[in-house]
C-alpha cells in the first residue's frame, strides 16, 4: 500500500478525526507531508464523503495541536538538554541539531513573523515552533501567527484537492509554484529586515 492509499484509508475509517491525526503527524514527523494529506482530504470531500469546511477545520486543529506541543517542549526543556535529545533520537523523526540551529537562527534574526510564513514551508513547519518556545515568544502571539498561517495553508491544499484532484500534474505544478511564491515572499521580507536594520545603523553612525 502506497502512502496516499494509506492516508485515504485512515480518512475513510476515522473521517475528520483521521485528518486531524494525520496533520498532527505532519508537524512532528515530516516524512508524512501535508501536501499529500490535505489534497487527499479535499478529494474525499469532493466525492461527498466529507464536507470541505470540516476538512479544513480538522486539518487546522491537528496542525495547531502539534504546534502547541512543540512550542511547550521548546519552552519547558532546557536548550542544551533538548539538543541532546534531538542528537540522540532525532533520526527517528528525520530532524537533526543542524536543522534546529538553523531554525533558531532564523527566528532570532527575523522575528516572530517567521512563525506565520513557517507554517506554510515544509520542514520549517515542523521546527519553527521549538525556537518560538525556546525564545519565550508570548503564547497568544505564537498561536495567532500559527493559526493564520495554518488556516491559509490547509485551506489552499484542501481546495486544491477538492477542485483539481483529477489532474495530478496540474495540482503538483500549482503546489510547486505556490511554494516558490511563499519562499520569494519570505526572502523579500528577510531582505527588507536587513535593509531596514542597515539603514538604521547607518543613520546612527552618521549622527
Amino acid at each position: 500500500m502506497g502512502l496516499e492509499d494509506w492516508i485515504l484509508s485512515i480518512m475513510e475509517k476515522l473521517g475528520y478525526l483521521g485528518i486531524a491525526f494525520l496533520m498532527f503527524l505532519d508537524n512532528v514527523f515530516p516524512p508524512i507531508p501535508s501536501e499529500i494529506i490535505m489534497p487527499s482530504a479535499g478529494y474525499t470531500a469532493s466525492k461527498g464523503d466529507l464536507r470541505l469546511i470540516g476538512v479544513i477545520i480538522a486539518g487546522s486543529i491537528g496542525s495547531l495541536l502539534a504546534a502547541m506541543l512543540l512550542y511547550w517542549i521548546g519552552r519547558k526543556i532546557p536548550q542544551q538538554h533538548l539538543f541532546h535529545i534531538i542528537e540522540r533520537y532525532g533520526k527517528y523523526l528525520r530532524i537533526n541539531t543542524t536543522d534546529l540551529e538553523k531554525s533558531l537562527t532564523w527566528f532570532e534574526k527575523y522575528g516572530h513573523r517567521v512563525v506565520f510564513f513557517g507554517r506554510m514551508i515544509p520542514a520549517v513547519r515542523s521546527l519553527i515552533s521549538i525556537p518560538a518556545g525556546i525564545s519565550k515568544m508570548p503564547f497568544n502571539k505564537f498561536m495567532t501567527y500559527s493559526a493564520a498561517g495554518t488556516v491559509i495553508w490547509t485551506s489552499f491544499l484542501a481546495c486544491l484537492g477538492y477542485y483539481f484532484s483529477e489532474n495530478q500534474a496540474l495540482m503538483s505544478m500549482i503546489i510547486q509554484r505556490v511554494g516558490y511564491i511563499i519562499l520569494t515572499i519570505v526572502l523579500l521580507y528577510i531582505f527588507w529586515r536587513f535593509a531596514k536594520k542597515r539603514y538604521s545603523s547607518n543613520k546612527i553612525d552618521s549622527k
